[in-house]
């Protein structure tokens, strides 16, 4: 009986060995379904498919006014009314009282020399005019007694009370005392000149602006020596350097090639590397009639129509000289592309809009032809990137990449 009890407790490997099995073919199919849907998906992603080598251009933003322009022309905004201001005397700078960027007044005095020699030479010279005036009076009442001695010798020479010699001694002393007063008055002349002469030095101490202006630089601090020449060791030949914002004009080199384009009072459109999003209407103010052999240009000066405050001299422009004035519709910037980059499917443009390495097929509304480009009403925006070839071998979501040039 024992036996029997020990046999029964054997187990039975036939089905153990099975399910082990069952259970390795069903995680083998499972993950090959998996690799399989993996697989699927990144070939529809394009993964596996090489990237296909295309050209770019950009979206840009460009102004009506492109589709009439002329001729375009860099230079520089100048001030056609600029000064060093500066001292006539050769003094110590005492005072400053304007910085890089303040307005002044014509008139106004923007800086002080020393001047206590001046001062001097003035209360000297209102001295002695002083005294010349006080001469003056004296003489005229020497004159005032004398009149009167001679008048009374006259008549009594006439009646014969007195000698002729006493009457002509009258007669003298009148005539000097006239002379006397003669001289007094011109004394107070020269003096009054003195007075005036000591006043303008005293005002070459005050520098002043001479026209309404901006200043540019400061050129000289306070404790400098200031003198006209400029030619002393350590010595400042100006003190501020100003321009007159009002007289600002766009200067260009146009080659002698493209004079003919150029009138004056033509039309022209300027626009400021610091400020690369704003037009400024101007005209040919000045075509200068000498040309620059070296260079083989003419410079021609283009005037701002309008005035603002952000146009600083020394800037950086371009010149778009216009076959006719720019309507008030056209002075907006329109969004534009390359039309080369549209293709159309099912009727519809649409242009392939690249994101890193793929690109997207994107519907475009397109607007009238501007030059070259053509206008974008919507669909991307200024700064996008567009593929402009090959678009044949594009698909939506396909990769791509830029060759390096």
């Amino acid at each position: 009986m024992a036996n029997e009890d020990i046999s029964k407790l054997k187990i039975d490997k036939s089905e153990t060995t099975l399910r082990p099995k069952k259970r390795r073919n069903l995680v083998r199919w499972i993950v090959i379904a998996l690799l399989v849907i993996v697989a699927g998906f990144l070939y529809i992603k394009g993964v596996f498919t090489p990237a296909v080598a295309v050209e770019v251009a950009t979206v840009s933003q460009i102004y009506p006014s492109q589709a009439f322009t002329l001729l375009n022309a860099s230079g520089y905004v100048v001030a056609q009314r600029k000064a060093a201001v500066a001292s006539k005397v050769t003094a110590r700078l005492v005072s400053l009282n304007v910085e890089e960027g303040n307005r002044v007044k014509g008139g106004e005095v923007i800086a002080r020399l020393e001047n206590e020699d001046a001062v001097a030479a003035r209360d000297q010279a209102a001295a002695n005019l002083n005294v010349a005036r006080a001469s003056l009076e004296q003489a005229k009442a020497e004159q005032r007694d004398a009149s009167l001695s001679y008048n009374r010798s006259r008549e009594l020479s006439d009646k014969g009370y007195i000698a002729k010699a006493e009457y002509d001694t009258s007669e003298a002393r009148y005539k000097k005392a006239v002379a006397s007063v003669e001289a007094a008055e011109a004394a107070i002349k020269a003096g009054a000149a003195a007075l005036r002469s000591a006043e303008v030095q005293m005002e070459y101490a005050l520098i002043r602006a001479p026209f309404d202006a901006v200043v540019l630089t400061k050129n000289a601090d306070v404790g400098d020596i200031v003198t006209p020449l400029g030619a002393a060791a350590n010595a400042k030949a100006s003190v501020v350097t100003i321009a007159d914002m009002g007289s600002l004009q766009v200067e260009v080199d146009v080659s002698e090639s493209n004079l003919e384009k150029v009138k004056t009072g033509q039309p022209c459109e300027i626009e400021l590397d610091a400020l690369p999003e704003t037009r400024f209407p101007g005209v040919v103010h000045m075509i200068i009639p000498t040309a620059d052999r070296s260079k083989a240009t003419v410079l021609v000066k283009v005037r701002f129509l309008d005035r603002d405050a952000r146009i600083l001299p020394e800037m950086s422009a371009k010149v778009a000289f216009l076959q006719r004035p720019v309507k008030p519709e056209e002075r907006k910037p329109l969004t534009a592309l390359n039309p080369h980059s549209v293709l159309t499917r099912n009727g519809k443009k649409a242009v392939f809009l690249m994101k890193d390495d793929r690109v997207t097929e994107t519907p475009v509304t397109l607007g009238s032809q501007i030059g070259d480009m053509i206008e974008v009403v919507s669909g991307v925006k200024a700064g996008d990137r567009v593929v402009l070839k090959p678009l044949d071998k594009l698909r939506n979501g396909a990769r791509v990449k830029v060759p390096e040039k």
